[in-house]
């Protein structure tokens, strides 16, 4: 078995009104979508991401740490959650990533971990 993150991106102004028609329908399509792979016995760890605006980069500076506003890389683009999945091969992987991009309508990038 192998495991990979299938990760979600989103440009860096994305915001989505969970309280809207379009909010709650994604997120019945990204529910459904964990549903699959949990009947598949396929998902390991899912969460969804808070802005990267909120989060801290802690910096190694010789024998300390700094600790800076985030977010850590200069980008237009950030993740905005993710899946842990553990699957047969590549080819179910990919597939996977492509229900993930259909059920939260946003460009995900599939990645193996290591080992």
């Amino acid at each position: 078995m192998a495991q990979y993150m299938i990760s979600v991106w989103h440009d860096d102004e994305y915001e989505l009104d969970f309280e809207s028609e379009e909010a709650q329908r994604r997120v019945a399509q990204v529910m459904e979508f964990n549903a699959a792979l949990t009947a598949a016995e396929a998902l390991l760890f899912a969460g969804g991401l808070r802005p990267a605006s909120t989060s801290i980069v802690v910096k190694p500076e010789g024998a300390t740490v700094a600790e800076l506003d985030g977010p850590f890389a200069d980008t237009k683009e950030q993740m905005g959650g993710f899946w842990f999945i553990e699957v047969s091969d590549s080819t179910d992987a990919l597939n996977w990533a492509r229900q993930a991009a259909l059920a939260c309508e946003q460009p995900v990038e599939l990645r193996p971990l290591q080992g």
